[in-house]
Formats: structure tokens, sequence, C-alpha cells
């Protein structure tokens, strides 16, 4: 029987001879292509509700509170799906699954855009998570099953960057959309686009290469807690999930909810000022990605360094930011805000890299799925627990310190892991 050997940069079996591996090649650069389009679409639809939010609490006729529920119920629901929706991609294979969250997604989109109440919108908004859920996974099981092992760092990194352009593209076409053609037609259009990429995705998407090995679009037979076993206790994946944990968190908390209020509210920065800054930082870092894709395809064995340096500035860098006496300087808190941005930038790269060690690729998912849902749900919980401290405090600049305790000690802790991981496995 075959042994799994760990060497510290990539796992490879020894006793049989290693099946061939996919080429890449045009055409695994034209399915990849398609279905990061239906991610960028994703992004779009996950964020695009910021720009909508005070023409939504006029339109359903609700308070802030009861509105802000619309987009944290779709982040929930995206964590809550991660395992399961790994275990679908493992199951049904990418093309389908990226079908079935496109269908999802158009369909939440145009009962949004439809809806005559708050109880309809919220209907909309989770299928939109439900559908969101089933794409980024698969879009990088793609890659794992259409591009060579040591390529698969550099496409998730890209597949990053599109995601991060989502992000930041998805307020101005938005806006002005509502603006130019009003809410309606701008939801159903953008139903439209989904539904056709949809369409795309079914014509040009495979689960594999023509003739690769192991013909089979999908996962060997394992149940459903052997699939979860598999994935918990192999390394790859448990250091994913830390440094996932580490380092994807900070900034997506600050993106979905608490970066332009710290920004304004706790650094006393303008307003206009402050969304251009949150807007810069988040594209700025996007070149990151694929070169650091690069250089871990080539040389495996820097993606130990670039996490635990990435967890270990990022851990001080928010003890400092909460311990700091008398409230943060602007220069501290857009440091850390700067770093928090390449750190999100960099996670996919480097965590779904890890993640790969010692699992087969047609049993990707569930990993993938466990290393998303760590980051996200770390996201959520401080997230909750920044907004809930901030509502118990008065309205000052160092109360945002008291708020980000809960992401500083979750960042803190999460590094602690993945140095016990990665300085563990260094050794085996």
């Amino acid at each position: 029987m075959a042994q799994t050997e760990t060497s510290g940069d990539r796992t490879t079996e020894s006793g049989n001879a290693a099946p061939a591996e996919p080429g890449g090649g045009a055409r695994a650069w034209l399915v990849w292509a398609v279905a990061v389009g239906g991610y960028f679409l994703a992004m779009l639809h996950r964020n695009g509700l910021g720009v909508a939010a005070l023409e939504a609490q006029a339109r359903f006729d609700v308070g802030p509170a009861l509105l802000s529920l619309l987009p944290m119920l779709q982040l929930l629901v995206y964590v809550l799906l991660q395992v399961p929706a790994g275990l679908l991609a493992d199951r049904l294979g990418p093309r389908y699954t990226l079908v079935m969250g496109m269908v999802a997604m158009a369909v939440g989109s145009c009962l949004f855009a439809l809806a005559p109440g708050i109880e309809v919108a919220v209907a909309g908004r989770f299928l939109i998570g439900l559908g969101d859920a089933l794409v980024f996974l698969n879009v990088i099981r793609l890659a794992a099953l259409w591009f060579p092992r040591a390529r698969y760092a550099l496409i998730s990194g890209l597949t990053g960057v599109v995601g991060g352009t989502g992000q930041v593209a998805s307020a101005a076409p938005l806006a002005w959309a509502l603006g130019g053609i009003g809410w309606v037609a701008a939801f159903l259009t953008t139903a439209a686009l989904t539904a056709l990429m949809a369409l795309l995705m079914l014509v040009v998407v495979r689960d594999r290469p023509t003739g690769a090995a192991g013909r089979s679009t999908v996962a060997d037979p394992i149940s459903v807690w052997a699939a979860l076993k598999e994935a918990l206790r192999t390394r790859g994946p448990l250091i994913g999930m830390a440094h996932h944990a580490a380092v994807m968190a900070p900034f997506t908390m600050m993106m979905v909810l608490w970066g332009y209020p710290f920004l304004v509210g706790g650094l006393g920065l303008p307003e206009g000022t402050a969304a251009l800054t949150l807007t810069a930082l988040a594209a700025g870092g996007l070149w990151l990605a694929p070169v650091a894709g690069i250089v871990i395809g080539r040389s495996p064995g820097v993606r130990r360094g670039l996490a635990l340096t990435l967890g270990t500035v990022l851990s001080l860098g928010w003890l400092l930011l909460v311990v700091w006496p008398g409230g943060a300087p602007v220069a501290l808190g857009l440091t850390v805000m700067a770093v928090s941005a390449m750190g999100q930038t960099l996670a996919p790269t480097i965590s779904f890299d890890f993640a790969r060690d010692g699992i087969p690729a047609s049993r990707t998912g569930v990993a993938s799925g466990l290393v998303n849902m760590s980051g996200f749900t770390t996201a959520v919980v401080c997230t909750v627990a920044a907004g809930t401290i901030l509502q118990a405090l008065p309205d000052e600049p160092e109360s945002y310190q008291l708020a980000f305790v809960p992401m500083c000690v979750t960042t803190a802790c999460a590094t602690a892991v993945l140095y016990l991981f990665i300085l563990r496995r260094s050794r085996t």
C-alpha cells in the first residue's frame, strides 16, 4: 500500500508511480477564465449591497439595524456552506456545481430586484449567499485538475486578484446603474449577466482534461466523515486553516463593515479621504498574489517563511493598534490596515496551496472548504464582536481599540497554531 510522505513543502506518494500531471495549456486557461468570470460576478453580488444600502433602507422601510442583517446573513450562509459546498464539489464535480451556484445567484438577484418587502429581500440575499458559497472552491478545484501542481499557487493567486477586482469594481458600476436605470433594472441586469455566465460555464467548462488520469470527474467514493477526518488529520489543510484565520480575516472584517467607520471615527480622516483610502488599500496590493504564486511554484519552501512572517507582523501590528495609549495614531492605523490588506491578498495563494498537501486532487473540495471556513468564520465572529463592543461604549476614537481586541486575540492565537504546525512539520 502506498505511503504518504510529507517533505515539508509538497506531499508525494511512494510505492506507486505518480500519475501524470495535467499539462495546462490554452484549453486549461480558457476553462479557468470562464470559471473565474463567475467568481468576479460572485464578488459583485457579495459586495454590491454597500452602495445600495441607503436606497434599500428607504425601499423596504427598515432601520439600519435590520438592514445590516442582509449582508451578515449572506456572509453567514457563505461560511456555513463551505464544507457542504466542498463535499458537493467532490461528489458532483466543479462544472455542475458552478452552474448551480450561478443559477442560485441569478434567482436571488431577481428576488432582490422585485422584492416588495424585507422578507423577500432576505430570501434573495440568502440565495445569493448560497450561490456564492459554491463558486470559489470550484474555481480553485478546476485549477487543481487542469494545471500542474507547480502552477497551483499562481492560479490561486490570480483567482484572488480577479475576486479583489470584483470587490473593488462592485461599487461604481452598480451605483451608476442604480442612479441611471433604477433599482429593478439594475439588479435584473446583474441577474441576467449571471444567468448568461451559467450558460457559458455549461458550454465551456469541463471537470478534467480529455484523457486525464483518473477519468472520473468525481472524487473517490469515501463518506462525509471520512473526507472530513482525512482533511483534519492532514497537516497541509491544518496549516492552511490556521494561516487563513490569521491572515485573511483582519482586512475582511474591515472591508465588510468596520474599515470606513474606523478611518473616520477612529483615525479622524475626512469621509472622502477615508473612502478613497479604503479603496486604495483594497486595490493596491493585488499584484502581490500572482508574484507570490510564481515564487511558490518555483520554490515551495518559501511558503513557510511567508506564512510565519505575515502572521507575526499582523499579530504585532494589531497588538500595537489596541494597546497604544490615548488612541492609535494615524500612521500606525494606516500601516496596520495596509499590512492587513496585503495579508488578505496573499492568503488564497498560500493557504490553499498548503491545503493541497497530502490530499488527492480529486478530494481537494473538503480541505479547501475547511480552509475558507476558518478565515471567514473568524472574520464574522470578530465583526459581530466589534459591533457589540462599540454599541456598549461611548462614541470615541479609543472605543475602536477595545472593539478590535477580539481580532487581535484571534490573529495571535491562529499565528501560534501556525507556528506549531509549521515547525513540527519541518522536522518530519
